[in-house]
């Protein structure tokens, strides 16, 4: 889908990025070394677009998906994805040979009842929508969980309070830029975002730039140390847990 520039953003960067600096100084250090924030907002689609392009790009490669929903769209007219009207007339065999599994077939189909029925928004609705209320209604959507929303949030709507607890690109981004040796879990993560608050958003970007500079060969290493810590706890358990062989041995031999 083609990129546009981005629109004026709903807020000052300049008052985020000071406000940000004042209350962090590992994330002043960040916004001081990397690139300035920007995002670049696709073609404002709407929802009902937006989260069937989603959908599409679920568990597969960037370029897999890509051609599927191409054929998707072909689907449709007019160079559009097929209306949700259109989306439940066809039929699940088309949509398959399209190259969807059944799970996003059902999925687009409840994204289509649920945008004829009013649960997901217009483009124009979402925009005067709080986040916690775009977000209780569009996860009602079969397939589409709260870091779709938060995604859709972000480039789409570009609402500056938005912290994605679940996405691996910003939990090592906060390893990084804290130097831990481990992910934070998504409570502790967002516990530890109180302190960005209202530009959660903006530090979120700086975590995903963290992430990028940092690159793939240091933050792997993120993701071992988790790992190799749950083997030791298990491994420990293993030793200190009693078997149950040689307990009856001995109870025997006391006998």
């Amino acid at each position: 889908m083609a990129t546009t520039t981005a629109p004026t953003l709903p807020f000052d960067l300049r008052v985020a990025k000071a406000a940000l600096a004042a209350k962090d100084e590992r994330l002043a250090r960040l916004i001081e070394e990397t690139v300035d924030f920007h995002i670049e907002t696709e073609s404002m689609d709407s929802p009902y677009e937006a989260l069937m392009e989603s959908i599409a790009y679920q568990s597969i490669s960037g370029k897999a998906a890509a051609t599927i929903f191409a054929r998707i769209k072909a689907l449709g007219k007019n160079g559009r994805p097929p209306t949700p009207q259109e989306m439940l007339k066809l039929r699940p065999q088309k949509l398959r040979k399209a190259g969807l599994s059944g799970a996003k077939v059902r999925a687009m189909k409840d994204l289509a009842q649920k945008t004829i029925d009013g649960i997901v928004p217009t483009l124009e609705e979402a925009q005067k929508m709080s986040d916690e209320e775009l977000v209780e209604r569009l996860v009602s959507v079969r397939g589409i969980g709260a870091w779709t929303v938060e995604m859709f949030l972000i480039f789409r709507l570009g609402r500056p309070d938005v912290l994605p607890i679940h996405d691996l690109g910003v939990k090592k981004g906060w390893a990084v830029t804290y130097g831990k040796k481990r992910m934070p879990k998504p409570k502790e993560l967002q516990a530890f975002g109180e302190r960005w608050r209202p530009y959660r958003t903006v530090a979120s970007w700086y975590m995903w730039r963290a992430f990028e500079r940092a690159g793939y060969k240091a933050t792997n290493k993120i993701s071992k140390a988790l790992a190799k810590k749950r083997k030791t706890r298990l491994q420990t358990a293993q030793v200190l847990r009693p078997k149950k062989g040689r307990s009856r041995t001995r109870r025997r031999r006391s006998r």
